[in-house]
């Protein structure tokens, strides 16, 4: 009977202290806006709902600049501006939002072209049936920045409404 009790309350802190990491949480949030926005726009520009927008890559604002810049935001907040947490969170927003205006963006445009020439080729080519490439792979310089804004906007408005209280300092 005590060890029902101890592993209940052992699920029952581990559970609370999942919804009390105030970075997770903000990077999660932040996330799910991101995507959401991008699932509701697809929705309202073509009048039907395209559910791999709600985890596909690629489009207005980038889920992924959103979730990392909410992290870091989230770190300096808890932790302050000035420790290594912080440091290494946005180290990893850099690199995740230069890749997404790099090396993703570029590859989604050699997808593009890479589709444009298998159309053109003769219905006789081995290749003419291939399956064609994602073309939306990385973002705009825009779709970065507004992730982040979104990220940021985020983090800001957990800790707000949520208080500094609520989160325990990790």
């Amino acid at each position: 009977m005590a060890e029902a009790a101890a592993a209940t309350a052992t699920t029952s802190h581990a559970t609370s202290s999942f919804f009390a990491n105030y970075p997770l949480m903000s990077a999660l949030v932040a996330f799910a806006i991101a995507q959401a926005t991008k699932f509701l726009s697809s929705w309202y520009k073509e009048n039907r709902w395209d559910l791999k927008q709600l985890v596909g890559s690629g489009g207005m604002p980038s889920s992924h600049s959103a979730t990392v810049t909410a992290l870091s935001v989230a770190v300096g907040l808890q932790n302050g501006f000035g420790g290594s947490a912080f440091a290494i969170a946005l180290v990893l927003a850099f690199v995740v939002m230069y890749d997404a205006t790099g090396v993703r963006l570029h590859a989604g445009r050699q997808a593009e072209v890479l589709n444009q020439i298998l159309c053109e080729l003769p219905a006789e080519h081995p290749l003419a049936e291939s399956r064609p490439l994602r073309e939306l792979l990385g973002h705009t310089p825009t779709q970065v920045v507004a992730g982040a804004l979104l990220g940021l906007f985020t983090a800001t408005t957990i800790r707000l409404i949520c208080g500094s209280d609520t989160y325990e300092r990790g």
